[in-house]
């Protein structure tokens, strides 16, 4: 069951960067590509629970603040020491200059 929820306008995050997202008590990590595709995961790295919003994006990878663990966040597949286990990532739309994620 899908569930669409709005998370930012498309002109809320540039290029090749990632802004933070909280519903329902929970924060998620939308990410523009530097292709303009849209990509959400959860919020908070898996190592020490920051957010990753917080952190530096370098084409297809966001790098922790904290211990500069580094996930692809198209997939969230983990890419190395200190984490080892990937990140939750959510389908993404683009209707009317909005950003949705499917929380469902």
């Amino acid at each position: 069951m899908s569930l669409w929820v709005g998370a930012c306008m498309v002109d809320d995050i540039d290029s090749e960067d990632v802004i933070r997202f909280d519903h329902s008590g929970k924060a998620f990590a939308i990410y523009r590509s530097p292709d303009n595709e849209f990509f959400a995961t959860d919020g908070l790295c898996t190592h020490e629970q920051v957010h990753l919003a917080d952190g530096l994006v370098m084409d297809n990878i966001i790098e922790c603040p904290k211990h500069n663990g580094r996930f692809d966040y198209r997939t969230g597949a983990a890419k190395g020491a200190p984490v080892c286990v990937s990140l939750k990532t959510y389908p993404v739309k683009v209707e009317t200059g909005k950003v949705f994620i499917d929380l469902g």
